[in-house]
């Protein structure tokens, strides 16, 4: 059953009134490298019985789209609502944390992220888990750019059991390293658990960005080496509920997936025994495709993570608000996830500076009669060079329903996504002046964003 957004997030607005009588919570549940084709209800064969509950009970998109197929670009596109080309410090690529170079960079004062604008309106916000945005100053850690507090690790991956980069620590308590033991997994499910315990249903509202590092893969360390090795870290007994899938990377990539999957189910039912589920919106969201070299997969898009095609892009997400989003619904329309930030703004009754943001609001969408927002959207990206993943730069472009991509090879696509979702016919000698105007429109494009 299709809706138009108006009806998907249901009675949202209903005449402006949800504003003028509550502020929501918003629990922003944010993956690591799951593919469209590693959610359950998305059709992949691991079991995400949590995550396929949500979609039960509110809306599936289909045509939800990361603000870049890489770590650190998408996670700043979804705090500030900002294409990532238009970042002080060009964060197009991921952030290593080993890297000198990369210890200076990150995101800046003044680039604002959405815990800062909720939280002078009076949120508590809270990131538990992944930051990815800046390391090894504070100047660059969560609780400098929004956040009240702050329980996780800054570097794009951990050791899921020893909470470090190899045998560096990173696993912090506000602004402070502290030794950690179990597994990352089970501790952010864990924290996430205790926040909300912690919340007073008729108090202020609050903003949780739980960012698990799941299922991406860990950062352990090789003795041998004495450096560290990227390492799938799969519990044993999560291995044995997938030890079906014969493939054994797809199998432990499986394993961590299921575990995940139990966490949101934790973090769930505390939500609604706390009280908090009425007046909560929940958003699924993952950061980008999966990677198919540590068991991601994105069937059946082309493309991968750290790659421009569909199937870097094209993300699994899923939002629940009881009583506001109507249960079982599924969306086509075309969204971003650059699209959050206007639409917590809104839902929360708060001013924003609309001519910064890249963002389209669903909130005010829907304020305004609810129109269909089909497929009219343009929507640009960019990765750098990466000299240290052997990454070159690509771009892309899309604009209703056509899309022009350039590969890290030099080499250039047209694609008709509407009649070629999953990118097999290149158009670009059939469509010689719709390719031209494409490129230039890419070319105007990432021009204007730096800009800005």
């Amino acid at each position: 059953m299709r809706f138009p957004v108006s009806v998907l997030i249901g009675v949202l607005l209903a005449s402006g009134m949800v504003l003028a009588r509550e502020r929501p919570n918003i629990l922003l549940i944010f993956t690591d490298d799951q593919g469209i084709n590693d959610v359950g209800c998305y059709g992949s064969e691991i079991p995400t019985p949590n995550i396929d509950r949500l979609a039960r009970e509110g809306v599936l998109f289909e045509n939800w789209y990361s603000a870049s197929s890489i770590c650190t670009p998408s996670r700043y596109g979804l705090l500030t609502g900002r294409n990532p080309s238009r970042s002080r410090d060009q964060l197009l690529g991921a952030l290593m944390f080993m890297a000198e170079e990369h210890k200076t960079i990150g995101i800046q004062p003044g680039e604002t992220t959405i815990a800062s604008v909720l939280g002078e309106s009076g949120y508590d916000s809270a990131l538990i888990g992944k930051w990815h945005l800046g390391h090894g100053r504070n100047e660059l850690l969560p609780t400098r750019h929004g956040f009240d507090s702050f329980i996780g690790h800054t570097a794009g991956c951990i050791d899921f059991f020893t909470m470090t980069y190899g045998v560096i620590p990173d696993w912090y308590h506000q602004e402070s390293l502290v030794s950690e033991n179990g597994y990352a997994t089970e501790l952010i499910t864990e924290e996430a658990i205790a926040f909300l315990e912690a919340r007073d249903p008729a108090g202020d509202p609050f903003f949780l960005y739980l960012a698990y590092n799941a299922p991406h893969f860990g950062k352990g360390w090789s003795p041998g080496d004495q450096a560290p090795v990227n390492i799938m870290q799969p519990q044993a007994a999560d291995l044995k509920r997938v030890d079906w899938i014969e493939d054994k990377v797809r199998r432990e990539f499986a394993a961590m997936t299921v575990s995940l999957d139990d966490g949101v189910g934790k973090v769930m039912s505390v939500l609604d025994s706390a009280g908090h589920s009425e007046n909560t919106l929940v958003i699924f969201l993952t950061d980008h495709g999966g990677d198919p070299v540590y068991g991601g997969s994105n069937l059946p898009y082309r493309g991968d993570k750290a790659t421009l095609f569909e199937g870097g892009l094209r993300v699994p997400c899923i939002m629940r608000w009881p009583g506001r989003i109507a249960e079982k619904t599924v969306d086509a329309s075309v969204c971003s996830s650059l699209d959050l930030f206007p639409t917590f703004c809104e839902l929360a009754g708060v001013d924003y500076d609309r001519a910064g943001v890249d963002g389209r609001s669903l909130a005010d969408q829907i304020a305004n009669g609810g129109s269909e927002a089909g497929d009219d959207r343009e929507l640009f990206w960019e990765l750098g060079a990466h000299e240290e993943l052997g990454r070159k730069p690509w771009s892309a472009v899309r604009s209703r329903g056509w899309k022009y991509v350039q590969s890290n090879t030099g080499e250039e696509f047209l694609f008709d996504l509407k009649t070629d979702p999953f990118e097999q016919t290149n158009l670009k000698d059939r469509e010689p002046e719709r390719f031209e105007r494409m490129r230039a429109r890419r070319d105007t494009l990432a021009k204007a964003y730096r800009e800005r």
